[in-house]
């Protein structure tokens, strides 16, 4: 591994192709393989930029979803590869991409201490060698790919008939992957699907091969150890191994957020760092027990099980301390490279309203038609859409992709709630209802608030490609994580990988919470706007959920004093900015009453 970072799934658009623009110089990237039409759309861009084949693979065609992820995941495999023939095959100049790949590194890489030295060498048959040396340690950067576990819509044929378990929209999209000859990972995140774990057992490519490696791996995104811990079992029972649990912070994160119930980052990497171990041996006698079973030999040694974090890191400090003290393998950077533009696509005016947002720009909402919240973007053209119907009596967006229809309240077949129909019917329900004014308006909000992700998080992508096609919606949804607020312009790839290792700091002048104070703020505005949902009458059960919640954040308060106390290697004026932040969370939390 060249890094200690990865750059985690941005939206359905913005990380698309972001393979093809760091994978060279050995930086991971995760593509969504959510929407098959996007996807097709940049097969046809690429394959055409590139001088390669292109056949279509119409929607109504045999297997369409499925085949039409593999040969996008083909094609850019290929790309990346040739790419990364080209880029070995240069001279170690300066300004090169050879250079560039090497002098992208962190200081502590045994690949740059190395480049460091063949540099300061003589020109002879020694720098030759040690040239040499250097490139055949050279590797290129995974193209992991992700999918929603959850978002798994079943399908039907012209004629009405469902199309059968294995057509359902998680599942095709598992099997586009699985067929494809990529060697990486497959990232499930929002939750388990038993029916989508329990697919994974049809490909031969998840269990062990002649060599005993796994040629395709599986990525568990999680927000707590348990969870995490179940998940795997789950999967250990059936001969599959995860390879990384990759935690994410519960609300300091881009796109969905999955509230815990008042667990914070800090603690929960804590339980990780003193059970991984324990969890490691119990997760791989299981394993073993497993494989002989689906024909496999059982390994001697547990194979390689890496800890990976994301969520709200700002800072190269931050970065260095959850590699050094939680003994993490790599760390998630997602929305501050939204501001990096050869690395990610975003259309030139939402990226100027990203480089001159506020904090007050980035909040979490409802405007998500699953039901999970949603980090949102206040300036956005996809909210100022929304708006504007509004204003025009016109609520709710036509509903093309079909992507998050989940709803069955009024049809037989589901249908999605940022869209016209459902937002029509329901509001209908709701005016007949008699409620009072303020509980109705309340409820009006609540529908009227959803937007179309399914075209919101692609277009940015067709706009900033000129592949935007006649009367298509134009308006863009990006969900960054309200970390990007202390971001305030464009940066180049150089910068920003700069910056998480501590080569320059962006951040400098920039008044910015600690990342765990931040979170933990974010969790004590989530209690406030959930007590104030519940003021008309708190159920015991909800009073004793809220209760527990509260506990929780106090634990992770107590937690954080202790850690920041022990922190002594972090500047003085540093510790004691933490400790001030953390003091005046604490006060906060103590004054809201249950």
């Amino acid at each position: 591994m060249s890094h200690t970072f990865h750059i985690p799934v941005l939206g359905l658009g913005y990380s698309i192709d972001t393979p093809l623009k760091v994978a060279r110089y050995g930086i991971a990237s995760t593509i969504s393989i959510v929407d098959d039409e996007l996807i097709e759309r940049m097969r046809h861009y690429h394959a055409k930029l590139n001088g390669e084949p292109y056949t279509a693979i119409a929607k109504g065609d045999t297997d369409a979803r499925a085949r039409r992820i593999t040969q996008y995941l083909d094609l850019v495999a290929g790309l990346v590869e040739k790419q990364f023939k080209t880029l070995r095959a240069l001279q170690f100049e300066p300004g090169n991409d050879l250079s560039r790949y090497f002098e992208l590194l962190p200081e502590h890489s045994r690949l740059k201490q190395g480049y460091d030295l063949m540099c300061d060498f003589p020109e002879g048959s020694q720098k030759q060698h040690f040239q040499k040396w250097l490139k055949s340690e050279m590797v290129v950067g995974a193209i992991d790919v992700n999918i929603m576990s959850k978002v798994d819509k079943m399908n039907y044929a012209v004629t009405g008939e469902f199309t059968g378990d294995q057509n359902t929209d998680a599942l095709a999209a598992l099997r586009g992957f699985a067929n494809s000859r990529l060697r990486s990972s497959l990232i499930l995140s929002a939750g388990m699907n038993p029916r989508l774990y329990s697919y994974l057992e049809s490909f031969a490519d998840f269990y062990p091969s002649a060599n005993g490696g796994l040629n395709k791996k599986i990525i568990l995104k999680v927000s707590d150890f348990r969870s995490a811990f179940i998940q795997a079992k789950f999967l250990a029972k059936k001969g599959l191994w995860v390879s990384e649990f990759r935690v994410e912070s519960g609300l300091n994160c881009g796109g969905h957020a999955f509230a815990t119930e008042g667990f914070l980052l800090g603690p929960i990497l804590e339980e990780f760092k003193q059970k991984r171990q324990v969890m490691v041996h119990e997760l791989f006698a299981i394993y073993q027990a497993a494989l002989p079973e689906k024909g496999y030999a059982s390994p001697v040694c547990p194979p390689n099980q890496k800890l990976s974090v994301q969520g709200g890191i700002g800072t190269a400090s931050e970065n260095a301390f959850l590699l050094e003290h939680y003994e993490v393998d790599t760390t998630g950077w997602g929305s501050p490279f939204l501001l990096v533009p050869e690395v990610t696509n975003v259309d030139q005016e939402t990226l100027h309203s990203l480089e001159t947002a506020t904090e007050a720009d980035y909040y979490l909402s409802g405007a998500s038609p699953l039901g999970i919240l949603f980090n949102n973007f206040k300036k956005s053209t996809a909210e100022s859409l929304r708006l504007k119907r509004l204003e025009k009596d016109r609520p709710g967006s036509p509903c093309t992709k079909k992507y998050l229809c989940t709803n069955t309240e009024f049809t037989e077949k589901p249908i999605c709630t940022a869209s016209r129909e459902y937002q029509h019917l329901k509001l209908k329900e709701l005016a007949a209802a008699d409620l009072p004014e303020d509980e109705y308006q309340q409820a009006r909000q609540t529908v009227v608030e959803k937007i179309c992700l399914c075209e919101g998080l692609c277009a940015s992508t067709y706009i900033k490609y000129d592949m935007l096609k006649p009367r298509e919606n134009k308006a863009v949804a990006i969900c960054p994580g309200p970390n990007l607020a202390y971001f305030s312009r464009s940066y180049s790839l150089d910068e920003m990988v700069g910056h998480i290792y501590g080569v320059t700091d962006i951040l400098e002048k920039v008044k910015r919470p600690h990342m765990f104070v931040k979170e933990l703020n974010l969790y004590i505005d989530y209690l406030q706007r959930d007590l104030v949902s519940q003021l008309r009458q708190v159920s015991e059960k909800k009073k004793k959920q809220l209760t527990n919640f509260k506990s929780q954040l106090h634990e992770g308060i107590a937690y954080y004093q202790t850690l920041f106390a022990e922190s002594a290697n972090q500047a003085p004026q540093l510790i004691q900015d933490w400790v001030e932040e953390l003091t005046s969370s604490a006060a906060r939390l103590a004054m809201i009453k249950i």
